[in-house]
């Protein structure tokens, strides 16, 4: 199997969770359909290609490292619709803006959001698509990430990256998790800059496919079940 390295990194980060009412929360790690859309804003897919991004997410499988933790921010946003020059046509996807339903309160009052991010974190990813010689195949997603065909973002659109996202690929592995494994020793100039602040026996949580770690189950492991 082949895998591509990911290296995630940006002052603010956002890996977003189930939202409830106004408030967006973010988890440790990125989601499956996180990196998917990463991958595909770098191919240059339009929000319209749903059947071509599902496609890409049926195949891609993923696996993460901890790096470092980093803070939990919340972010206060507020905005009032009832500005003249939000009420009348705008500069967005559509040349529309976008209102609530209900009543005048509800379409032009004042919107409350809370949106959570993960600031100063650092997350390591090992990618694979299966089946592995279907378009677009491993090495046009690197090429993507070097030079996207959009700005590419980690989660929110300002959460730009802080460096290059692509640390390289590990062309034969038998699990991803094996992957994550081998970067401080095949891309280690790349890992001293990203684990500085951890130790030489550092231990590091991780997330990956049931079927794809080492090991059977155990009390350190936690099984998760998509929905």
């Amino acid at each position: 199997m082949e895998a591509l390295i990911l290296h995630l990194q940006a002052p603010l980060m956002s890996f977003g969770g189930p939202q409830v009412d106004h408030i967006g929360p973010s988890g440790l790690f990125p989601t499956l359909s996180q990196v998917t859309g990463l991958i595909a804003n770098a191919l240059g897919y339009t929000h319209r290609e749903c059947n071509r991004t599902q496609a890409l997410q049926d195949r891609l499988r993923l696996a993460s490292a901890l790096v470092r933790e980093g803070d939990d921010l919340r972010d206060f946003q507020t905005v009032d619709l009832g500005q003249t020059h939000l009420r009348t046509p705008g500069w967005t996807t559509y040349g529309r803006t976008e209102h609530r339903d209900g009543g005048p309160a509800a379409r032009y009052g004042t919107h409350i959001r809370l949106r959570h991010y993960r600031a100063d974190a650092s997350v390591l990813c090992a990618v694979s698509l299966s089946p592995a010689d279907r378009k677009p195949r491993l090495g046009t997603v690197r090429a993507a990430l070097d030079r996207p065909q959009r700005p590419l973002s980690i989660g929110r659109k300002p959460c730009l990256p802080s460096e290059r996202l692509v640390v390289g690929t590990v062309e034969h592995t038998d699990t991803l998790v094996s992957a994550l494994e081998s970067v401080p020793s095949m891309f280690s100039e790349r890992w001293r800059r990203m684990a500085a602040d951890l130790g030489e026996q550092a231990e590091v949580q991780a997330e990956w496919p049931g079927d794809d770690g080492p090991g059977p189950a155990s009390a350190s492991r936690v099984e998760t079940h998509r929905l």
